[in-house]
């Protein structure tokens, strides 16, 4: 899988993950949990700023009104805690960082939250659509550097909120 940094290049990055999942109906409402540990693998990279093999943990909550016949209300919430981010320590002397120091992939955060509401509506047993309205809160903690490693350009910590209408259709063989 290719992906395109803020520098306006593709990266290539590879991508394993593990799921685990659990559900319940009580009554017409169905409970689930699903947990996700995610690996990306990054080549051609500055490894003072980026890891090159990112570990992260999602976890999602959803709930689901299954009470009507071809009709699905749903909720949730989502989020994605990095585990194992570049850290490091600098001092910033108002025009520039010095006592800049590298301190290994030991930075652990919550960097995503998500949540939602939607309507799945089932046209029939192959064929769906998907309603929904979602909210995405990013924090991401951007590290420039040189190649070396040894000096620290910008610490940056980024912060975006996008709201999001969308629809989906879904084909089951």
């Amino acid at each position: 899988m290719e992906n395109k940094n803020s520098s306006d290049e593709w990266k290539v990055r590879h991508r394993l993950y593990l799921d685990a999942s659990y559900g319940f109906r009580s009554g017409d409402w169905r409970f689930s949990i699903k947990e996700r540990l995610q690996m990306t693998h990054r080549d051609g990279i500055n490894s003072y700023q980026t890891t090159p093999n990112a570990l992260a943990l999602k976890s999602r909550l959803k709930v689901q009104y299954k009470g009507m016949a071809n009709l699905e209300p749903y909720a949730f919430i989502e989020a994605r805690l990095n585990l194992n981010a570049p850290a490091c320590s600098a001092t910033w002397s108002g025009s520039a960082y010095s006592d800049y120091s590298f301190l290994g992939y030991t930075d652990t955060y919550f960097n995503r939250f998500r949540g939602g509401i939607g309507l799945e509506w089932k046209v029939d047993r192959k064929n769906a659509f998907d309603f929904f309205f979602m909210t995405d809160y990013c924090y991401d903690k951007e590290i420039d550097t040189n190649k070396e490693g040894t000096k620290l350009k910008s610490l940056v910590y980024d912060q975006t909120l996008a709201p999001t209408i969308g629809v989906s259709y879904k084909f089951s063989f």
